[in-house]
């Protein structure tokens, strides 16, 4: 007998596959980035964000609605720090070729800019690339989903299960660690 139209019903396989899809498949990308940067790997990053996908299709049902995206990058958290206790924190470097050959080398816009303005302004990136690197993992977390992904430090917080005080806190430190190793490059 078929459950009256307003009754719950366990979501099919295919059904939460839809769901899910349209969930997050505007946010794929921001995963993927965040999680290429965590783990240092391409590769890695790839298969963590294919783990998270599966794992969401498993718990689809665990999406009460609101912010789709603050869900999806806390199952690609997840994964990925379930990654790192497998693989005892070993990774792999990340190369800046690997980070600007998705075709957003991080550089202005070219408005008739010289040759050396351009050297200069791709030398500050690929500075700027390694600072965030060393950030230590805590860190580069938050300025990643600040400052790349542009999320709001309650979304970080909710995705982190932390106050936003801690957010605050870690995002200041972050950043005058950045500073302070900016100025230190700059100066040696």
């Amino acid at each position: 007998m078929d459950p009256s139209p307003g009754e719950d019903r366990p979501e099919s396989p295919e059904g939460a596959l839809g769901r899910v899809e349209r969930l997050i498949l505007p946010h794929l990308d921001a995963a993927y980035n965040l999680v290429r940067w965590l783990a240092r790997s391409e590769q890695d990053a790839a298969d963590i964000v294919h783990e998270a996908f599966l794992r969401a299709v498993r718990y689809a049902d665990s999406f009460e609605g609101g912010n789709a995206r603050g869900w999806w990058l806390a199952i690609v958290r997840t994964t990925y720090l379930s990654w790192v206790a497998k693989t005892k924190g070993v990774r792999s470097p990340l190369s800046l070729e690997e980070v600007t050959k998705s075709g957003d080398d991080g550089l202005p816009a070219d408005s008739g800019r010289n040759p050396e303005e351009l050297a200069h302004w791709s030398q500050c990136a690929s500075m700027m690339t390694e600072l965030v690197e060393a950030l230590p993992p805590g860190f580069r977390e938050v300025v990643l989903l600040r400052e790349m992904e542009e999320l709001s430090y309650r979304e970080i917080a909710d995705l982190l299960q932390v106050p936003v005080g801690t957010v605050m806190s870690r995002l200041a430190r972050a950043r005058e660690m950045l500073r302070r190793a900016w100025a230190a490059r700059q100066r040696g």
